[in-house]
């Protein structure tokens, strides 16, 4: 008798706790994954990334670095998808996926890199020996902060946005 209190206790235990942790709200990430997919002439374009968000840090020349590789956006690599071959800021680019890249610069003309070594998901493990291309892009300001990093694709290329910044590659 006392064996069957005990396990009826110990089930209504369990299940409780079970109940609470099913409860709970799961958190929302802090740099959540996001898609930007669009054409560029009669090419598709999908650039995969994490979107984090400024929350009142500066992030260019603070969170970000001058002059050091950064993976275009949190976690994991961004990567940058076409099916057709492409010239990036008058320089081509065969059609394939890539992980993509930026080198922030103090001066206003950061580097865009598109890496051939998609496998690797680590941004940390960066090869400059696997680049595809390099170019350099001429960064605008914006007018309004822009929270949550974003990229836009239009048919003139496709825009990196994020604080005061846009980054935006000119694509045929």
């Amino acid at each position: 008798m006392k064996r069957t209190i005990k396990s009826i206790a110990t089930l209504l235990f369990v299940a409780t706790i079970s109940a609470s942790a099913f409860a709970q709200e799961t958190k929302a990430p802090a740099s959540p994954p996001a898609t930007a997919t669009g054409k560029i002439g009669d090419a598709t374009v999908t650039i995969n990334y994490s979107s984090p968000a400024v929350k009142g840090r500066t992030i260019w020349g603070g969170l970000e670095k001058y002059d050091k590789v950064w993976r275009a956006g949190a976690n994991k690599t961004t990567t940058f998808e076409t099916d057709k071959d492409l010239t990036v800021q008058g320089k081509k680019l065969p059609a394939g996926k890539y992980n993509f890249f930026l080198i922030p610069k103090e001066g206003g003309t950061w580097t865009a890199i598109f890496n051939k070594e998609v496998a690797n998901t680590n941004p940390f493990n960066y090869k400059e020996a696997e680049d595809q291309l390099r170019v350099d892009v001429k960064v605008k300001a914006l007018k309004e902060n822009q929270e949550r990093l974003v990229y836009k694709i239009d048919n003139k290329g496709f825009a990196l946005e994020w604080e005061k910044v846009s980054v935006p590659l000119a694509v045929k």
